[in-house]
């Protein structure tokens, strides 16, 4: 059971409304996470206009959505695991490469990279090294992408931390964590 009330489109803030009606027609449903956050106009906002800011970003969504995974089994965040699980296959990432990403790891040598370096990240509280950036340029990635990965990042420890602190309810399809925090 959630720790907050996960409003609607009828009881959330009138700031929260507009938004909310976005991320509806977005989704065709609004998803508990959103309900959540809705008690903040501002958190709202912030929340889906990063989702927006980055969804049109350099990195393809398919990326993204590994990074996302990967991020959320590391912080055992049931909810963003599911929900970027499904993200993800919608983004054409197979089943398999949902599957290793989540732990962290890709056949793809970019890919690969990308999801070392954003776990060094998480679990370094963001304390990395030069040779971890060396190792992102040498994998292909410039310095535009770098942080839109580090945007990534971050987008997804706050997600993580919201669904994990106020218990929200999974409402897509569960997956099992394999690292449990």
């Amino acid at each position: 059971m959630s720790r907050i009330q996960l409003l609607t489109a009828a009881t959330a803030p009138d700031a929260s409304k507009p938004v909310l009606e976005q991320i509806h027609g977005a989704f065709g449903v609004t998803p508990a996470m959103f309900r959540a956050v809705s008690n903040s106009p501002a958190a709202l906002e912030s929340m889906w206009g990063s989702f927006r800011a980055l969804g049109s970003g350099v990195l393809p969504a398919k990326l993204a959505e590994q990074i996302a995974v990967a991020v959320a089994d590391r912080n055992a965040c049931e909810y963003c695991l599911a929900a970027h699980t499904a993200l993800g296959r919608k983004a054409g990432v197979s089943a398999e490469e949902m599957k290793e990403a989540q732990a962290g790891r890709s056949a793809d040598a970019a890919t690969a990279a990308a999801l070392s370096f954003a776990l060094k990240v998480v679990d370094g509280r963001g304390q990395v090294n030069d040779a971890d950036v060396d190792a992102m340029r040498a994998a292909g990635f410039d310095d535009g992408q770098l942080v839109e990965i580090l945007a990534h990042v971050a987008l997804n420890l706050f997600t993580n931390y919201v669904n994990v602190v106020l218990q929200v309810p999974v409402d897509f399809p569960a997956v099992k964590l394999r690292r449990v925090a």
